[in-house]
């Protein structure tokens, strides 16, 4: 999987497969795929998301993600927030904020950042890891 962060300012290309008239909007998550592209929830362009037709429902109606930690506490089945899935999920979302300081937003002008998410590094900019810890003041450390 490849990611392209946009924030801050930048913003990806207008996608080709976005039907005259159609905004293309100025927040959001765009997938792109070998078969298609997605915005946020939407196949695009329209006529590629009427040959895919609809998805199977498939999940539960959750009943809501506090009642679902409750439940999880409980000893029923995890949230649907889990660590397994909201850890690397922040992770990737905090790299982006990493990005955005001032220092290193200037140097991602010329390379990306290449990330080791088992040494949880940043490879090639170095000095974009001091954004990944913090220092604890006494009496606070984990």
């Amino acid at each position: 999987v490849k990611l392209h962060w946009y924030d801050g300012g930048m913003r990806p290309p207008r996608p080709d497969e976005l039907d005259d008239g159609q905004t293309f909007g100025d927040n959001g998550t765009m997938f792109v795929g070998d078969k298609g592209k997605m915005l946020g929830y939407r196949i695009i362009p329209e006529s590629r998301r009427k040959e895919f037709g609809n998805a199977p429902k498939v999940l539960e109606r959750s009943p809501g993600h506090h009642q679902e930690w409750i439940n999880a506490c409980k000893g029923g089945k995890p949230a649907g927030s889990n660590f397994d899935h909201a850890g690397p999920l922040a992770e990737c979302v905090l790299l982006g904020n990493v990005a955005l300081r001032p220092a290193i937003k200037e140097k991602l002008t010329r390379v990306n950042l290449l990330w080791d998410s088992a040494n949880m590094k940043i490879t090639n900019v170095p000095e974009a890891n001091q954004y990944l810890h913090r220092q604890y003041r006494e009496g606070y450390s984990l």
